[in-house]
């Protein structure tokens, strides 16, 4: 096996680890609900789980378009836009919000959270609109902020982030399992805490975090099997142009073996940005750092399977990539074409899951 199909597979175990099927299904509780809401890029896998365990409970699914998978014909599947909200969002927001209103006294719900449906299901307050959402979106993915950030902006317009969903729940119980993209996992966070408990419910709530970035890690570092383990940390936080000038001349400098690091950079675009995400411009940065090496492969991508507004997950760079025309590339945000150009781009198709980016730098 050469060096970038290890590379790979290293990282492919990572994503693997989380899938949320397996992770959903070892989760659910024993008593079936009476509905099932899900929510999110995973929401048709993490749903699917739950109707294969409780049979054909009444379910509506939120998620990204493509994303869906495999769902019996009973399900309510709404597709939606992301990152930006367009006006399917507002009907998946909407639903959502209607069929927790709609459940009575002694009724159980189970809502299935994963990350993307800060975008996918909106119900905005009153005086905002489809239009304002989309802006303030567009703003914030060009802003630089991290997730916490982004999500606090974006609770202030919604009726259903933040715990607003819950309550208007009047049953009995509702029990939450999310997929955690945010850093340490919390559930007020995640989705804008769509999944998040009101501070005044009278109902049993529970929340369980059923995949996370830390897992990914760690099954990575479990696939690399013999290889020396240099690190496994969540370092990949804050400006992806920051983190390349930082990560890049450790990897240079790395001894034989793989580094595991996880986490979700963020980008300050220009003005007329060109195609690409996060992890095609760190991917991209970090190629610098080993131009004409032989003996390094790096790979960064979403472990949704998607990278911004394109239909890669990221990129799979060595020595050979950085070559002239890059630093224009990266100047203006279109790592995408340049990394496709050179056969870097790392293309997964949807994955079933979300818990944020994962790197791995393997050298022989």
């Amino acid at each position: 096996m050469n060096l970038r199909d290890k590379a790979l597979d290293i990282w492919r175990a990572g994503v693997a680890a989380v899938d949320g099927y397996a992770a959903t299904a070892r989760a659910l509780p024993p008593q079936a609900p009476d509905r099932i809401l899900a929510v999110g890029k995973a929401a048709g896998h993490m749903a699917r789980a739950a109707l294969d365990r409780y049979g054909d409970i009444p379910c509506i699914v939120v998620t990204k378009d493509g994303h869906a998978g495999d769902l019996p014909a009973h399900v309510t599947l709404i597709e939606a836009a992301h990152p930006v909200p367009d006006a399917r969002s507002l009907s998946g927001g909407r639903a959502l919000r209607g069929a927790v209103e709609g459940m009575g006294a002694g009724t159980r719900l189970l809502l299935l959270v994963s990350g993307g449906a800060s975008a996918l299901a909106e119900d905005p307050v009153e005086g905002e609109t489809l239009d304002s959402l989309a802006a303030l979106n567009r703003a914030l993915l060009a802003s630089g902020l991290d997730i916490g950030e982004m999500n606090v902006r974006r609770r202030v317009m919604s009726r259903i982030k933040g715990g607003g969903l819950l309550s208007r729940f009047g049953g009995a119980r509702v029990d939450v399992l999310a997929i955690s993209d945010v850093p340490r996992d919390d559930i007020a966070v995640i989705g804008s805490g769509i999944g998040a408990a009101p501070e005044d419910a009278r109902f049993a709530y529970h929340c369980d975090i059923v995949a996370s970035n830390a897992i990914a890690r760690d099954a990575a570092v479990a696939a690399a099997g013999d290889l020396t383990v240099l690190c496994n940390n969540d370092g990949l936080h804050g400006d992806a142009a920051r983190i390349a000038g930082e990560l890049g001349p450790r990897i240079a400098a790395m001894e034989p073996g793989v580094m595991v690091i996880g986490g979700e950079p963020t980008v300050v675009l220009p003005d007329t940005p060109g195609e690409g995400g996060r992890n095609q411009m760190l991917a991209l940065a970090l190629s610098e750092y080993i131009v004409g090496r032989d003996d390094i492969v790096i790979v960064v991508g979403g472990t949704d399977g998607s990278d911004g507004p394109t239909d890669a997950a990221g990129g799979v760079v060595d020595g050979t990539t950085w070559t002239q025309g890059a630093a224009a590339a990266l100047a203006r945000a279109d790592s995408g074409p340049f990394l496709q150009a050179r056969g870097a781009r790392l293309v997964t198709g949807p994955t079933g899951t979300n818990v944020m980016d994962l790197a791995i730098a393997l050298r022989a």
